[in-house]
């Protein structure tokens, strides 16, 4: 087997465990069956998961559930106690210490910034003209709030192949009208920047974002509470004296969520202007 068809081979495992991972968050982990699934020995396979995602198994499923359980204390009322539940927490003391050392808060504080309203020109928005982009990505249909399964399979193919590294930065594409089509019908990309060398293959698409004048605003914080950073972004077009071209809004993951604390993570968002 050449180097190009083993690393293909890696990609496609890691991509049916990170599959597997998302759609059994409420589960245990079994690490001898993601192993069957990775076709690796289990001794084996917990060491080249690591090497390849930059995690251990544990950790993406811990990051998982509690990037999930941000989400509902962001977006619902569920008490506190039912969202730890569901996140696998024996009890809501331990789910609270968990969240506070990933989020820096413990999950009422976290609810209660979450649901707050934005002020007015707390985060200056630039206009730039930018080179084009271009990322390979995989679809995601669904809440925008979910992409975060898109983009861990990105990763399981990129470790593979070594396009994970910097400058390569994580790039999320929203396809769809959100403010007229249900969340459920939602379609986006989940990507990562590459040169020309990469091409396409049954595991992500290329997708290229032309160049051209945006408006952007840098967002700091948790990926659940980004919504505030597009309300002030939008409350800044109408006296902006520019116009939304016919392209996507996009964001630019300036950090690693695996390796940066939530309320430490940077994003820029990037809104296409005539």
């Amino acid at each position: 087997m050449t180097r190009k068809e083993t690393r293909e081979s890696y990609a496609k495992r890691l991509q049916r465990v990170v599959e597997h991972i998302w759609a059994n968050l409420d589960q245990p982990l079994d690490l001898n069956q993601l192993a069957d699934i990775a076709c690796l020995s289990p001794y084996h396979f917990h060491r080249v998961y690591r090497a390849m995602i930059g995690e251990t198994v544990a950790e993406t499923l811990s990051r998982s559930r509690l990037h999930r359980a941000s989400n509902a204390l962001a977006r619902s009322d569920l008490p506190i106690a039912v969202i730890a539940r569901k996140a696998s927490y024996a009890s809501t003391a331990a789910f609270s210490r968990a969240f506070r050392a990933a989020y820096g808060a413990s999950p009422g504080a976290f609810r209660t910034f979450s649901q707050k309203s934005i002020g007015a020109s707390t985060m200056p928005v630039q206009v730039l003209n930018r080179p084009a982009l271009r990322i390979a990505a995989v679809r995601h249909k669904g809440q925008p709030q979910e992409i975060g399964a898109a983009f861990d399979k990105v990763m399981a193919w990129a470790g593979p192949k070594g396009v994970a590294m910097p400058p390569a930065v994580g790039v999320a594409v929203y396809l769809s009208d959100m403010a007229s089509v249900p969340p459920q019908d939602q379609e986006a990309l989940a990507g990562l920047s590459v040169g020309p060398d990469i091409e396409a293959d049954d595991i992500v698409v290329i997708h290229e974002i032309p160049a051209g004048k945006q408006a952007v605003l840098l967002y700091k914080g948790p990926y659940a509470q980004i919504g505030k950073g597009y309300q002030e972004l939008f409350g800044w077009l109408p006296s902006s004296g520019e116009e939304p071209a016919q392209q996507p809004c996009f964001e630019i993951n300036l950090n690693d969520p695996r390796q940066t604390a939530p309320e430490d993570l940077l994003t820029e968002l990037c809104l296409p202007l005539k």
